[in-house]
C-alpha cells in the first residue's frame, strides 16, 4: 500500500465511494446526492490543504484530506477527514492514512490535530484515533442524526503534536 498525493484523474475513482459513504449517513454530514462535480469541492483540497489516496497498484483503497483547521490565528492546528472504500475496509488503509496525516502535520509544523466531528457511534474510527494517541476532549450531544441510532453525539478529538513523536 502506498500513500500519494491525489491528482485530478483520481477524483472519478474516489467519487463512487465518497457518494456511497455520504449516502449511508453514518459518518459524514455532507449534503447527499452531490454530483461528481459538486462533490469535488467537498473532498479535493487546494493549498494549503492536501488530499491523498492510499493505493494498491492502480486501485484506490481510500483517501484523506487535510489542512489547517482554521485560518489565521488558528492555522497552527491541523484537521483531516478520511474515507476508506467499503470494499477495502479492515485491511489497514485507515490506519496508514491516519499515520500519514500525523506525520505530514508534524512535518508541516502544526502544533496539534483536531477532528471537529467524529460520530460517536462510529466506534471503528473512535477506536482507531484513540489508538493513534488522539483524545476525545468533548462531545456535542445529539449533533448528528444517525440512521440507526437516532440523534448521537459528535466527538471533538485532539492530538498534541508538540510532544515527542515516539
Amino acid at each position: 500500500m502506498l500513500i500519494r498525493d491525489a491528482v485530478e484523474s483520481d477524483w472519478p475513482l474516489i467519487y463512487p465511494f465518497f457518494a456511497q459513504i455520504v449516502a449511508e449517513g453514518r459518518t459524514y454530514a455532507f449534503p447527499e446526492d452531490l454530483t461528481l462535480d459538486q462533490a469535488r469541492g467537498w473532498w479535493m483540497e487546494s493549498p494549503p490543504g492536501r488530499t491523498v489516496v492510499a493505493v494498491d497498484g492502480p486501485v484506490i483503497l481510500g483517501s484523506a484530506k487535510m489542512g489547517p483547521n482554521r485560518p489565521g490565528r488558528g492555522s497552527h492546528v491541523a484537521t483531516a477527514s478520511f474515507m476508506v472504500d467499503p470494499r477495502h475496509r479492515r485491511h489497514g488503509a485507515g490506519r496508514i492514512l491516519g499515520l500519514h496525516v500525523i506525520d505530514w502535520a508534524r512535518s508541516a509544523g502544526y502544533r496539534s490535530i483536531q477532528f471537529n466531528a467524529v460520530v460517536e457511534a462510529n466506534t471503528t474510527a473512535v477506536t482507531l484515533w484513540h489508538s493513534l494517541g488522539f483524545r476525545t476532549i468533548g462531545t456535542v450531544p445529539q449533533a448528528f442524526d444517525h440512521p440507526d441510532h437516532g440523534l448521537v453525539g459528535l466527538h471533538v478529538m485532539w492530538l498534541d503534536l508538540s510532544a515527542s513523536s515516539g
